[in-house]
């Protein structure tokens, strides 16, 4: 799965706003950047700010259930940067139990362990 649910863009670009929003960029370099609608990054990390904290513990028990030797992610900044670090660390931990994975970005695997529902109001 490559798209979340109620969303035109692919899962990739969605996570890259939200990378570069952990590090620090604003919603207007993100959406230049990208070549979106401001709205449109806005409401992105608008939703995932909201579901930061649920993000960052649902990858984080993945992360710890799938790695053979799991390293949970540092706290940073912030609990969007840390939920970032979480989906990140899970997909690091999942490739290193099946390789195979590696060939799917962090954003893919997060789409499809969520079912698409990443930015929704009552997931996980």
């Amino acid at each position: 799965m490559f798209v979340l649910v109620r969303r035109v863009d692919l899962a990739d670009v969605i996570g890259s706003a939200l990378v570069a929003k952990a590090a620090g960029a604003g919603a207007r370099t993100i959406a230049a950047a990208l070549g979106r609608p401001v709205d449109t990054v806005r409401g992105w990390l608008r939703r995932f700010g909201q579901r930061a904290e649920h993000v960052r513990v649902y990858f984080t028990v993945l992360l710890v259930d799938t790695g053979p030797d799991p390293i949970p992610p540092a706290v940073s900044v912030s609990v969007f940067a840390d939920a970032v670090s979480a989906v990140v660390g899970a997909w690091r931990a999942a490739a290193s139990r099946w390789p195979d994975i590696g060939e799917v970005s962090p954003w893919q695997l997060a789409a499809a362990t969520s079912r698409g529902r990443l930015l929704s109001p009552r997931w996980p």
